[in-house]
């Protein structure tokens, strides 16, 4: 449990609540009900070993914490994850209820555990080590082989190190799965990708050899899927998507949808991760406080790039 003031509010709710969800206890020490909820609070975080995190302010010293979350009355508590308030509850409630309000909200410890392995895996190969990387996801899928997380992130690792039949079948358990994820559909396309070009011996061709046969017939999309596989094989995902955009605009459901679903499989794996929860960004706490220092949001180049091509699909579609 942590005391909580307006100094240390970004650090230890707006920017703590993005790595784990944070329950901050708005109380006052003369308020009855809150003596008796605060020691109930302190035993859960302590039974919950570090799924969630507890932090007290004091309504009546932090007046200007309280006016931002509309604290109307103590003891009131505000669950907040990913930087914002997700929930909340007043009045001192029993232990059994406190414990129903977290476990809407807040992980699992297998998924604290995946979410540990996962970074422990990026650590690995940060540090040029993917064999390591490897074998620690390998290892937590083992464990829990409902772990999507460590799935996507070895079959990715297996796929970067050339170990394709390995990644097809640690991919396959997620491919069987209805509804598939994106996430999975899109590793289930590149990996179709590079089987198509180890295999096929247009694997091979350059570019002009696939032009001199689309020049003679716009519509070949046998053609035009080849050469939009080799060039994503290549890593030039923009030459690979033109290619694909081609076929969909002259025929959408080519071959079960094929295009489309190659291209969209693009996008996925272009799209950036998500940034973390940046309060400097909107010169705003999660609460609505106002900070110094306001910074201009600069987008991505590489979301801008999958943005205008997602806008591509949508005319293309219409």
């Amino acid at each position: 449990m942590i005391n909580v003031t307006a100094e240390n509010f970004e650090a230890e709710v707006v920017v703590a609540s993005t790595q784990v969800p944070v329950l901050v206890d708005f109380w006052a020490p003369w308020c009855g009900p809150c003596k008796v909820i605060g020691p109930i609070l302190e035993k859960v975080e302590t039974d919950y070993e570090g799924r969630f995190k507890l932090v007290k302010i004091d309504s009546d010293e932090q007046q200007e914490l309280s006016q931002a979350f509309g604290i109307r009355s103590i003891p009131t508590c505000v669950l907040m994850v990913g930087g914002k308030p997700v929930d909340g509850f007043m009045g001192a409630k029993p232990e059994s209820e406190i414990k129903a309000f977290l476990d809407k909200h807040v992980p699992t410890a297998d998924v604290l555990e995946a979410r540990s392995d996962a970074e422990d895996a990026q650590a690995l190969i940060a540090a040029g080590d993917p064999q390591a990387a490897l074998h620690k996801l390998h290892e937590s899928l083992t464990i829990n082989p409902g772990n999507d997380d460590a799935r996507y992130d070895y079959v990715k690792l297996l796929i970067e190190n050339d170990m394709f039949e390995d990644a097809e079948a640690a991919l396959a358990p997620a491919l069987a799965e209805i509804p598939r994820q994106l996430r999975f559909e899109a590793l289930g396309q590149f990996l179709s990708a590079i089987q198509f070009v180890m295999a096929d011996p247009r694997g091979n061709w350059t570019a002009e050899q696939f032009d001199i046969l689309i020049a003679t017939n716009k519509r070949d999309f046998d053609t035009r899927m080849a050469k939009a596989r080799v060039l994503m094989v290549g890593g030039d995902w923009t030459g690979a998507m033109d290619e694909l955009l081609e076929i969909i605009m002259r025929d959408k459901a080519w071959n079960d949808a094929l295009a489309r679903k190659t291209y969209v499989a693009i996008l996925e794996l272009l799209t950036p991760p998500r940034p973390k929860v940046d309060p400097l960004a909107t010169g705003k706490t999660a609460g609505g406080i106002e900070i110094a220092g306001k910074a201009a949001a600069v987008q991505d180049p590489q979301a801008q790039l999958v943005a205008t091509y997602r806008r591509k699909l949508s005319m293309a579609l219409n």
